[in-house]
């Protein structure tokens, strides 16, 4: 496991990190989630094995910092990973980035170009998302006031997301939970659709086969962004179907994404 001071207040950022020849690929969790538990058998895969890898948790998650005073926005988000890949030496990764984890990484590239070289997005959150009571994800736990939210709506929440996704969301500090929550549904100015749009690294979108068309898609294509269509799996796509993951990323990552 290694570690980063990422802000003033002294909240480290942690890790775990794979050996391997340059350039370095870092793996960003989603909402409620920890990076060696999402990515740790894809960076292993054999078609993606060999680079140095970093399964890194943002904070307020898995096994990093879960400070109280932290915004938690994208931007925050961003600028505290940025932060820790400065610290490890990494410049120009490729990043693969799962759900909030993606619009994270989005905001990243545009904040701070010369940490990414390509980007790869998971079923990503690329506009705002509206706050429903009584839903699963970043737009139930939205829905709660913070002070609802501390005092038991966690409880809800927990029932509603199940077993498996509340293995991880158990870990994440419950403010820094639902602040990235709230922010997540809130967005970023210009939007994170408008940010990739805008993007000149190379960068693919993965998405669910079944979740039907992404809306925008014609858009990002035009724009050069590959939108990858994968079967049999639901959101946690590196999960359902590992080796179509890994197929799909790996040729992104090479560049056969964009033929």
């Amino acid at each position: 496991m290694r570690n980063a001071v990422v802000t003033t207040e002294g909240d480290q950022i942690r890790w775990v990190e794979l050996p391997g020849r340059e350039p370095s690929r870092v793996y960003v969790h989603g909402l409620g989630a920890t990076s060696p538990a999402y990515f740790a058998e894809i960076a292993l895969h054999p078609l993606l094995a060999g680079h140095r890898s970093l399964l890194i948790d943002l904070l307020g998650h898995g096994i990093s910092d879960r400070p109280t005073g932290f915004g938690y926005t994208l931007e925050a988000h961003a600028d505290a990973l940025a932060e820790a890949l400065g610290a490890a030496r990494v410049t120009g990764a490729e990043v693969i980035a799962h759900s909030m984890g993606g619009s994270v990484a989005i905001v990243l590239a545009a904040r701070h170009p010369h940490l990414v070289s390509r980007l790869v997005l998971v079923d990503a959150n690329l506009d705002p998302i509206p706050r429903v009571s009584g839903s699963g994800g970043s737009s139930g736990i939205a829905a709660y006031s913070e002070a609802e939210f501390l005092a038991g709506g966690w409880e809800g929440v927990r029932d509603r997301v199940g077993p498996h996704w509340w293995s991880t969301m158990r870990l994440a500090g419950r403010e820094g939970l639902h602040r990235s929550a709230v922010n997540l549904t809130r967005g970023t100015v210009p939007t994170m659709r408008e940010l990739l749009l805008d993007l000149k690294v190379p960068r693919a979108y993965l998405l669910p086969e079944a979740d039907g068309p992404l809306p925008g898609a014609d858009a990002l294509a035009a724009a050069g962004v590959a939108v990858v269509p994968i079967p049999d799996c639901g959101h946690n796509i590196m999960l359902d179907n590992p080796d179509a993951f890994a197929r799909a990323t790996s040729a992104a990552l090479t560049g056969r994404g964009r033929d």
